[in-house]
C-alpha cells in the first residue's frame, strides 16, 4: 500500500498577520494617550501654547511621530481635552442621597470644588478655541448632563417638596451655583479654594432652604 504523506497540521498564515495589527493599534493608542498627557501636563503648568516640539519633548517622542498619529494640532488639542473629560467622570465618586442636608452638601461641594479647580485649564482652553469641535462640545455636555443628574440624585428629598415648575427651576439654580462657570468666578474675583468652596457650599443651602415647610407661628 502506498504510505500517504503525512498531513502536519498547518499554519494559519492569517494568524500572525492578524495578532500583529492588535498589537500594533495597542502600541498606536499607547502613543496617542502619552503624546494627548503631555499636551495636558503642559495645559495644567499654565501653557497656553502647544508647539510641536514641546509636546514631543514632553511626550518623550519625535516631533514626526506626533503629526503620524494627529493630522495636525488641533486635532491633537481636541484629543487632550476630551481625554480631560472624560477624566473627569472617571473621578466622581458615588455621593449621599440621605441623611442630614449638611453632610449631604459638604459632600457636593468638597467634590466640586475639587474637580473643578482640576478641570480650570482645560475649560480655558476651550474658551480660547474659536470653534470648539463637536467632538469637544459633546464630551461637554455629557459632563454637564451627567453633574445635573447628581445635583438631582443628592438632593431628592428636597427637590421632591415642591411642584414640578417649581421643582425644575430649584434645580436650574442649583446647576447653575455648581458649575465650572460659577467656581471660575468665585476664584477670579480674588477667592481661595476653601473660600470659594464655603461660597458655593452657602449657596446651595440657601437654594434648598426654599423647600423647607414654614416655620409654625409661635
Amino acid at each position: 500500500m502506498e504510505k500517504q504523506p503525512v498531513r502536519r497540521p498547518a499554519h494559519n498564515a492569517q494568524g500572525p498577520a492578524e495578532r500583529a495589527p492588535d498589537g500594533r493599534t495597542e502600541r498606536g493608542r499607547q502613543t496617542r494617550q502619552k503624546i494627548a498627557d503631555a499636551l495636558l501636563a503642559l495645559l495644567d503648568e499654565g501653557e497656553s501654547q502647544f508647539p510641536a516640539d514641546r509636546v514631543a519633548g514632553r511626550a518623550g517622542v519625535s516631533r514626526r511621530l506626533v503629526f503620524h498619529h494627529f493630522a495636525d494640532m488641533d486635532q491633537l488639542v481636541d484629543t487632550a481635552i476630551t481625554r480631560r473629560l472624560e477624566q473627569l467622570i472617571a473621578q466622581i465618586k458615588p455621593l449621599p442621597t440621605d441623611g442630614p442636608r449638611t453632610a449631604r452638601v459638604a459632600a457636593l461641594t468638597e467634590q466640586r470644588a475639587r474637580i473643578l479647580e482640576w478641570m480650570t485649564p482645560a475649560r480655558l482652553a476651550i474658551l480660547r478655541r474659536d470653534q470648539p469641535s463637536e467632538r469637544v462640545e459633546e464630551a461637554t455636555r455629557q459632563v454637564q448632563d451627567f453633574a445635573r443628574g447628581r445635583l438631582a440624585e443628592v438632593f431628592a428629598l428636597e427637590l421632591d417638596r415642591v411642584p414640578d415648575e417649581r421643582r425644575a427651576d430649584l434645580l436650574n439654580g442649583l446647576d447653575a451655583a455648581t458649575t465650572w462657570g460659577a467656581w471660575y468666578h468665585l476664584r477670579s474675583v480674588g477667592l481661595d479654594t476653601e473660600a470659594a468652596r464655603r461660597a458655593m457650599d452657602t449657596t446651595v443651602h440657601a437654594l434648598l432652604a426654599a423647600t423647607d415647610p414654614p416655620a409654625p407661628a409661635s
